[in-house]
């Protein structure tokens, strides 16, 4: 079978029942995170299927890198659409993420109905020790992408110490890393010109735009004329459709803003929840991003009028995973053509270095943040001015969660096990200690 080789040439002839069963299969089988993710679409696409060369599927790759979102969804999505056009990238993106929505509906399901049992408190209980790991491996992987130039170190301090000591926002932090590595960016190679724009790419933006657009907004739309502006569906749908722009760095990244807004201002869940949230949101296929459908799922349910508790709890998750999802839609169909230009711009660049420098101390702080609320519950603040530092009490810790997740650490960094193996060990030494110690 030919492969593509350049931008530019058709898509190879695959049969779209084929195309379909691979969709399936990735759709059940993307555990890992998007590192993984990406790994398993390289070995059955370029590998296995050969359906599209090595050149090709980092080309298809590098245009997905530069788009906020779920990157490895974004590249099932790219690589759907190249086989089979909108057909093919609604396939290949739905069933990237459908199998997991699922699982992750009917673990926020089981959350809220038999929280209080023994067993489910312990499972919960333990992954929270798996989660830390898991955020701090995260930093560890986003250090090695950025390179050691002082200047994006500095970024990452300035990120890392900007949210923890100036609360400042989320959004904030990534402009000013992406202005900073704008104006650091080196020139580029020299090399080969940029290849030609794509003809007819402004007529057929516009009409993508307006497509993509409407399919994203449809659902947000109904919920502000049916049940008002005020209600929390209409809030759960315009608060993730601005995450759903703004999530350059992943899911990790991404938790800093829902930590600061879901959790500190609007009191839709708890630290510990979010712990918890992200936990089930590691132990399923399909982007870790799904995180947000937890969210939306228990805000929802505990303002679920005019709806019961649980009907108002799928119905915020639905709304939340749609619009967590379908703005990847919209970047990959109307945007391609774009992006491929832009790829060539130094200045676009290195904006993005920025942000992934940034993303770095993000992450960090979202270590910090995860395991003071995990050891010890309550966190208080000591303020100086526009500076406030976090306090905890000592005698608040929590030594059983403070050993399983040494216990943690050593199994990810030491032993070197995997991370379904060690959330599947923490949650059964977490519901050990609930049994036994309470």
């Amino acid at each position: 079978m030919t492969v593509i080789d350049t931008p530019r040439q058709e898509a190879p002839a695959v049969p779209f029942s084929e195309a379909l069963a691979v969709w399936l299969k990735v759709g059940f089988l993307s555990f890992g995170g998007a590192a993984g993710q990406i790994a398993m679409l390289h070995t059955i696409i370029v590998e296995e299927k050969k359906w599209l060369d090595e050149k090709r599927f980092l080309h298809a790759l590098n245009y997905c890198t530069l788009l906020p979102g779920p990157e490895a969804q974004q590249l099932a999505t790219y690589v759907g659409w190249l086989l089979h056009g909108v057909r093919g990238g609604l396939t290949a993106g739905l069933l990237f993420v459908l199998p997991g929505a699922l699982v992750v509906l009917g673990l926020s399901m089981l959350y809220v109905t038999a929280r209080g049992l023994p067993v489910v408190d312990g499972i919960f209980f333990g992954i929270k020790a798996a989660v830390l790991v898991i955020v701090v491996q995260a930093v560890i992987k986003m250090a090695k992408r950025v390179g050691d130039a002082t200047a994006l170190k500095l970024v990452m301090a300035g990120s890392f110490l900007a949210i923890l000591l100036l609360q400042a926002p989320y959004p904030l932090v990534v402009l000013a890393a992406a202005l900073t590595g704008a104006l650091i960016a080196p020139p580029p190679p020299a090399g080969a010109p940029p290849p030609a724009p794509a003809a007819g790419r402004w007529s057929r933006l516009g009409r993508d735009l307006v497509v993509w657009g409407a399919v994203w907004w449809a659902p947000v739309a109904i919920a502000a004329l049916l049940l008002g502006g005020g209600h929390i569906l209409t809030q759960l749908g315009l608060f993730f459709s601005k995450l759903a722009v703004l999530t350059f760095g992943g899911a990790y990244a991404l938790l800093v803003w829902l930590a600061q807004a879901a959790v500190e201002q609007k009191g839709w869940l708890s630290a510990a929840e979010m712990a918890d949230g992200l936990g089930l949101a590691e132990t399923k296929p399909g982007p870790t991003i799904l995180v947000t459908q937890f969210v939306g799922f228990l805000a929802a349910y505990r303002l679920p009028a005019p709806f019961d508790a649980m009907t108002a709890g799928i119905i915020g998750a639905a709304l939340t995973t749609w619009v967590t999802f379908a703005p990847s839609f919209l970047f990959i169909f109307a945007g391609a053509p774009f992006v491929e230009d832009l790829r060539h711009n130094r200045r676009l660049a290195g904006a993005l270095t920025g942000i992934t420098a940034a993303v770095v101390g993000v992450i960090l702080y979202l270590a910090l943040w995860f395991g003071l609320h995990v050891f010890f519950g309550q966190v208080g603040s000591l303020s100086f001015g526009p500076v406030s530092v976090p306090t905890v009490t000592l005698a608040a810790l929590d030594w059983k969660a403070a050993v399983l997740a040494a216990i943690a650490f050593l199994l990810a960094f030491r032993l070197k096990v995997g991370l379904i193996t060690l959330i599947g060990v923490m949650a059964a030494l977490g519901v050990a200690v609930k049994l036994t110690l309470g």
